[in-house]
């Protein structure tokens, strides 16, 4: 059984402050300012330009890699880290579209982060090739699977209303139709039991900044499923994915297996903070997040709605259909968040009128919650969203 009391202690949260938004950016763990400072004062200060070697910086990407495979249900040396999310779409899907050259539809939804769908666009865009993006409902994906899917490109967890897709049948539809799955595990990793291998997933890509608390701007991750990893084109053929990198050939060769789909120099300072961050998780089952996290879900969604009937759910009722986030809706959702952050209970807003929640059961329990509705209530019954300093919009929401 995880010991939730533990990993409570683990974190580190300003006095007072109920964290409700770490399904947006995780909390601190205690160990990475440490990790961060040895890294920088003894690999960095210490050994120099050495360090790629003494101090296995060039792994990092592997080495981390596996640490996350195991979250994710991937198998050992299928997951590499470095860049960004968006670069990791772009790879994953530019390398689907190579392997069906004969099918021009990328099929999404609706529901899908905005970003994945630019990277669509401009990838569809850039190659010229007479590609479609498909976007349909969320519920009316699997009915608008067919032999003109070169892949299904979905997250699995949809952002704003934690609504979640069933990952096996959706990927089973795309085989039966020769496409391939291509999964956005951004709000899943970390946050409920992901089984890419079990589920027959092509591609999996995902963040780590969220649910896995490896800081603002934490290296992404790609899963490329084994059966795949030698045929797959790195269509972004960065020196590191080559086979020999420190050869300096003048002509790309892709390197052996997942290694292909690096791309840049590792991030070493933000590697080792996420790989300090996932120390977290050593000893911690999953399963028992994700029952922790029902078990918390379900007592917020109760409170809120006992005490606050203008809000509206946004999110499924049914524990089994949503990820580790909460929602509901307000019109005026955006000042509501801004008055609860004010009043030391952190959430989030996503346009145009989701109050968002992550429940997050590593650091949070029922007292947590009990106080989160409690003053959310609050906030509506006086209406102190009203104040004009609540209005104001910031760049990030």
């Amino acid at each position: 059984m995880t010991d939730f009391d533990r990993t409570r202690g683990l974190f580190q949260i300003p006095d007072g402050v109920i964290y409700l938004d770490g399904n947006s950016l995780g909390p601190l763990p205690r160990n990475v300012p440490d990790r961060l400072a040895a890294v920088a004062r003894d690999e960095w200060g210490g050994m120099l330009i050495t360090g790629w070697n003494r101090a296995g910086w060039m792994e990092l990407p592997r080495r981390v890699g596996d640490r996350v495979a195991r979250l994710i249900g991937a198998p050992p040396d299928s997951v590499v880290m470095g860049d960004t999310l968006s670069i990791k779409v772009h790879q994953a899907l530019a390398a689907a579209l190579a392997m069906r050259p004969g099918r021009k539809v990328v099929l999404s939804d609706t529901g899908n982060f905005p970003s994945d769908l630019y990277i669509a666009q401009g990838l569809l865009q850039m190659l010229d090739a007479g590609h479609d993006l498909r976007l349909v409902a969320p519920d009316d994906v699997a009915g608008a699977i067919d032999d003109s899917v070169a892949a299904i490109l979905i997250t699995e967890v949809d952002y704003r209303t934690g609504r979640r897709h069933d990952m096996a049948d959706l990927t089973a539809r795309a085989h039966a139709a020769g496409a391939l799955a291509i999964w956005d595990l951004a709000h899943s990793a970390g946050a409920l039991p992901v089984d890419v291998a079990g589920g027959g997933a092509d591609f999996a890509v995902g963040c780590t900044y969220k649910y896995l608390n490896g800081g603002p701007g934490a290296p992404a991750f790609i899963h490329v499923a084994p059966q795949h990893a030698d045929q797959v084109h790195p269509a972004l053929s960065g020196w590191l994915g080559h086979r020999q990198p420190f050869a300096f050939d003048l002509t790309y060769a892709p390197g052996e297996g997942i290694e292909r789909m690096r791309v840049g120099t590792p991030p070493v300072l933000a590697l080792a903070a996420l790989d300090a961050a996932l120390d977290v998780w050593d000893g911690v089952s999953m399963g028992d997040v994700h029952a922790r996290s029902i078990e918390l879900s379900q007592a917020f969604i109760a409170a809120v709605e006992a005490d606050c009937p203008e809000l509206t759910l946004a999110s499924p009722r049914e524990p089994a259909r949503r990820g580790s986030h909460v929602s509901f809706r307000h019109p005026q959702g955006y000042a509501v968040i801004q008055a609860l952050i004010a009043a030391g209970v952190i959430g989030d807003f996503r346009a145009p009128d989701i109050l968002r929640f992550g429940i997050t059961p590593l650091y949070l329990g029922t007292d947590d919650i009990a106080r989160a509705a409690a003053t959310l209530a609050g906030i509506l019954r006086d209406r102190s969203w009203s104040a004009p300093r609540f209005q104001q919009r910031h760049a990030v929401t």
